[in-house]
């Protein structure tokens, strides 16, 4: 039997490291962080679980790649879809579905983004992976096609309002209504409140024009 070509081996690293990533973000969706050990994210991949020590130097880098992996699919997602009847999908509505789809993600997925928020509070801080690579490039890309003239100082701003958002979503006791963040964020952008996938029911006031669309800048 001759052995495997390069290519092959690569390929069959990649698919290993994606079960163990998937894995991750089901079990710690399904039992919390605490309660998910790297034992169990092995054994639900189909890994041996020495590979996760190999791809990963530890639980919280793990979770972090597989969040941001999940990030990344969900957006690429959201940013493919069909455009609406009534064009292309321009750069409007390409941050308008962006938003939407980090709101969304949080809304529908608490527990784990939660975690994933508390992780990148904590020591570690922020992981720098392929997977958050990818949903940078994604990020970045969307904020160019909205026109901005300075990416490099845009797209940090936009990280940090969509972060703050979700962790305004998501706090235990006291979480802000999805429709009010989004309304913050569109007026922001100055986006209009039907692009993306708006959620049922009138805009919150918010939308009605009485604020500014950007912060007042000095005087």
């Amino acid at each position: 039997m001759s052995p495997r070509s390069p290519s092959v081996n690569e390929e069959l690293r990649r698919r290993s490291r994606e079960r163990l990533l998937q894995a991750t973000v089901e079990l710690v969706a399904e039992r919390g962080y605490e309660a998910t050990t790297l034992g169990d994210i092995a054994d639900r991949a189909g890994a041996a679980r020495g590979l996760v020590s190999y791809y990963f130097p530890g639980k919280r880098q793990l979770l972090q790649s597989a969040v941001h992996r999940l990030m990344h699919r969900t957006l690429a997602a959201a940013l493919e879809r069909e455009p609406s009847p009534a064009g292309g999908v321009d750069g409007a509505e390409r941050l308008a579905r962006a938003i939407d789809a980090i709101l969304g993600l949080a809304r529908d997925e608490p527990l784990l983004m939660r975690t994933h928020m508390a992780g990148i509070l904590q020591a570690e801080g922020f992981v720098q992976c392929p997977e958050q690579q990818r949903l940078a490039e994604l990020l970045r890309d969307t904020v160019a096609r909205y026109g901005s003239g300075d990416v490099d100082t845009d797209y940090p701003l936009l990280r940090a309002l969509l972060m703050g958002a979700v962790f305004a979503l998501l706090i235990p006791g006291a979480p802000m209504p999805q429709a009010t963040l989004r309304a913050e964020l569109f007026q922001r952008y100055d986006l209009d409140w039907k692009l993306g996938v708006p959620p049922c029911g009138a805009p919150p006031e918010r939308m009605s024009g009485c604020l500014p669309t950007r912060p007042p800048g000095p005087e």
